[in-house]
Order: C-alpha cells, then sequence, then structure tokens
C-alpha cells in the first residue's frame, strides 16, 4: 500500500513538472527497489509496509545527518536540498509521537506495571512495544526514554 502510494505521488509529481519533489521521490523508489534486490536471497521476507517503513526511516535519517554536516559546513544550498528531500520522504512515514506524548506513555505503562528502576526496563519495553523505544533511542527525541527513568538520558550502556 505504501509502494503504490509512493508510486502514485511519482506521476502526480511528474505531471505536475515538480522536478525536485520528483527527484526525491524516484529516489525513495530507487532505495525500495534496492532493498527488494537484497531481500531476494533473504530466508523470510518482511511485511511490505514495514520494509518500505524501514527504508524510509533510514533515508530520513542519512538525510537528518547530512543536514547537520552541510549546516555546520557552512553550506546551506546542500542542506536546503537535503531538508526538502527530507520533507518528501517524512509525508510517507508514519506520525511519531512528540517527546511530551512518549514520556506520558511510558510513565502510564510504568504505573501500569508498577515498575520502579532499570531493572524493570524489560518489562517496560515489552509494554510500550520495543520499536517506539528503539526509535527514541537512535533517532526520535534522543533521551526521552533516560529520562523517564531520571538518568542522564539515552540509551543504557550496553
Amino acid at each position: 500500500m505504501l509502494r503504490e502510494k509512493i508510486q502514485s505521488e511519482t506521476v502526480i509529481s511528474m505531471k505536475a513538472k515538480d522536478k525536485e519533489r520528483t527527484a526525491a521521490l524516484r529516489l525513495i523508489g530507487a532505495k525500495i527497489k534496492d532493498r527488494d534486490i537484497e531481500l531476494r536471497t533473504a530466508d523470510s521476507k518482511p511485511d511490505d509496509d514495514a520494509m518500505v517503513t524501514d527504508v524510509l526511516m533510514k533515508m530520513a535519517k542519512q538525510r537528518r545527518e547530512s543536514i547537520e554536516m552541510y549546516e555546520d559546513g557552512g553550506r546551506t544550498e546542500l542542506a536546503e536540498k537535503e531538508k526538502a528531500e527530507l520533507a518528501v520522504i517524512e509525508e510517507f512515514l508514519p506520525q511519531q509521537m512528540s517527546e511530551d506524548e512518549t514520556r506520558a506513555a511510558i510513565a502510564q505503562i510504568k504505573a501500569d506495571l508498577g515498575a520502579e528502576g532499570m531493572k524493570d526496563m524489560g518489562r517496560v519495553m515489552v509494554g510500550t512495544g520495543v520499536a517506539m523505544l528503539v526509535w527514541q533511542w537512535v533517532g526520535g527525541t534522543a533521551g526521552c526514554a533516560g529520562g523517564v527513568w531520571g538518568g542522564g538520558g539515552g540509551p543504557p550502556p550496553p
């Protein structure tokens, strides 16, 4: 479904002669095809929407890192190009919870489970869904999960 939406948006963008958006959508399509080729030899294939979402999340993370590097290097024109691509990519990603919403959800689950400290984090992760916490630690509002435990933020040490 997500794949088809990206393809239809590409056609609409081409008809509208929006070159920048078309280029970004074609780039997304190319990355998805690359992942399809990688998965041809895989033992198990993930759900199509999950795979497309994973590709989009990786692309978004790359764009955010590039934007930061370009801005640090004084290359605002390249940073603006990356920001435009990121905006197109984010159109297809599910809406992420804000930091306050995440904190409230984790606090509610902690209260429901009677979790009191880091030793209970495993139970809370199961209650919240590991994917949400991983998103918070690697790509989203880093430090939020650590903050609800009263720590300094960020992921726990390995």
